[in-house]
Protein backbone atom coordinates (compact mmCIF):
# COMPACT_ATOMS: atom_id res chain seq x y z
CA UNK A 1 0.00 0.00 0.00
CA UNK A 2 3.00 2.24 0.14
CA UNK A 3 3.76 4.41 -2.41
CA UNK A 4 6.77 6.53 -3.26
CA UNK A 5 5.87 9.35 -5.89
CA UNK A 6 9.66 11.17 -7.82
CA UNK A 7 8.71 14.71 -9.12
CA UNK A 8 11.33 17.59 -10.17
CA UNK A 9 13.34 15.94 -12.11
CA UNK A 10 14.01 17.76 -15.59
CA UNK A 11 17.12 19.18 -18.05
CA UNK A 12 19.54 21.84 -16.73
CA UNK A 13 22.45 22.89 -17.88
CA UNK A 14 25.80 21.90 -16.19
CA UNK A 15 26.66 23.83 -13.37
CA UNK A 16 22.82 24.38 -12.56
CA UNK A 17 20.52 22.86 -9.45
CA UNK A 18 17.43 20.83 -9.18
CA UNK A 19 15.45 19.73 -6.37
CA UNK A 20 13.85 16.29 -6.10
CA UNK A 21 10.84 15.33 -4.06
CA UNK A 22 9.40 12.06 -3.01
CA UNK A 23 6.26 12.40 -1.53
CA UNK A 24 5.19 9.15 0.65
CA UNK A 25 1.78 8.04 1.34
CA UNK A 26 2.65 7.19 4.98
CA UNK A 27 4.47 8.40 7.63
CA UNK A 28 8.16 8.69 6.68
CA UNK A 29 8.79 8.43 10.24
CA UNK A 30 7.48 4.80 9.81
CA UNK A 31 11.31 4.33 7.41
CA UNK A 32 14.29 3.39 9.00
CA UNK A 33 16.40 4.58 5.83
CA UNK A 34 15.10 6.53 3.38
CA UNK A 35 17.58 7.55 0.26
CA UNK A 36 17.69 8.47 -3.22
CA UNK A 37 19.40 6.38 -6.08
CA UNK A 38 19.89 6.56 -9.46
CA UNK A 39 21.01 4.58 -12.69
CA UNK A 40 22.21 5.72 -16.44
CA UNK A 41 21.80 3.24 -19.19
CA UNK A 42 24.19 0.78 -19.02
CA UNK A 43 25.32 1.12 -15.29
CA UNK A 44 24.53 -0.46 -12.25
CA UNK A 45 21.71 1.60 -9.90
CA UNK A 46 23.86 3.40 -7.46
CA UNK A 47 22.72 5.28 -3.96
CA UNK A 48 23.89 9.01 -4.05
CA UNK A 49 21.94 9.90 -0.66
CA UNK A 50 20.50 8.18 2.44
CA UNK A 51 18.82 9.67 5.44
CA UNK A 52 17.69 7.73 8.58
CA UNK A 53 14.95 8.16 11.05
CA UNK A 54 17.43 9.67 13.13
CA UNK A 55 18.52 12.54 10.77
CA UNK A 56 22.17 10.45 9.74
CA UNK A 57 22.88 11.41 6.37
CA UNK A 58 25.24 9.34 3.98
CA UNK A 59 26.55 10.20 0.61
CA UNK A 60 29.67 8.94 -1.88
CA UNK A 61 31.92 10.73 -3.12
CA UNK A 62 30.92 11.38 -6.38
CA UNK A 63 27.82 13.81 -4.69
CA UNK A 64 29.43 14.85 -1.44
CA UNK A 65 29.32 18.88 -1.15
CA UNK A 66 26.88 19.19 -4.19
CA UNK A 67 23.93 16.70 -3.41
CA UNK A 68 21.62 17.59 0.07
CA UNK A 69 19.33 15.03 0.94
CA UNK A 70 16.28 16.08 3.49
CA UNK A 71 13.01 15.33 5.25
CA UNK A 72 9.87 16.76 6.01
CA UNK A 73 8.17 14.52 8.28
CA UNK A 74 5.23 16.58 8.47
CA UNK A 75 4.64 16.81 4.65
CA UNK A 76 5.57 13.17 4.66
CA UNK A 77 8.36 14.07 1.96
CA UNK A 78 11.51 13.94 1.41
CA UNK A 79 14.35 15.95 -1.21
CA UNK A 80 17.35 15.72 -2.81
CA UNK A 81 19.11 19.03 -3.62
CA UNK A 82 21.27 18.70 -6.11
CA UNK A 83 23.42 21.56 -7.25
CA UNK A 84 26.28 22.06 -9.31
CA UNK A 85 25.01 19.32 -11.38
CA UNK A 86 27.60 17.32 -14.10
CA UNK A 87 26.91 16.11 -16.90
CA UNK A 88 27.51 12.70 -15.54
CA UNK A 89 24.76 13.17 -13.18
CA UNK A 90 22.50 11.80 -15.76
CA UNK A 91 19.89 9.31 -14.79
CA UNK A 92 16.81 8.06 -13.82
CA UNK A 93 16.95 9.23 -10.07
CA UNK A 94 14.52 6.99 -7.91
CA UNK A 95 13.46 7.09 -4.15
CA UNK A 96 13.85 4.12 -1.80
CA UNK A 97 12.26 3.72 1.67
CA UNK A 98 13.36 1.06 4.05
CA UNK A 99 11.57 -0.29 7.20
CA UNK A 100 14.07 -2.84 9.23
CA UNK A 101 10.45 -4.19 11.14
CA UNK A 102 9.87 -6.94 8.71
CA UNK A 103 12.15 -6.18 5.99
CA UNK A 104 10.10 -4.04 4.18
CA UNK A 105 11.48 -2.49 1.03
CA UNK A 106 9.59 0.35 -1.58
CA UNK A 107 10.70 2.00 -4.66
CA UNK A 108 9.06 4.90 -6.63
CA UNK A 109 8.96 4.96 -10.01
CA UNK A 110 11.25 7.26 -10.95
CA UNK A 111 12.23 10.72 -12.46
CA UNK A 112 14.60 11.36 -14.97
CA UNK A 113 17.17 14.15 -14.92
CA UNK A 114 19.16 15.51 -17.36
CA UNK A 115 22.20 17.72 -17.42
CA UNK A 116 23.80 19.10 -20.41
CA UNK A 117 27.23 20.72 -21.12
Amino acid sequence: QVQLVESGGGLVQAGGSLRLSCAASGSIFSFNVMGWYRQAPGKQRELVAAITSGGSTNYPDSVKGRFTISRDNAKNTVYLQMNSLKPEDTAVYYCHAVRLYGKSEYWGQGTQVTVSS
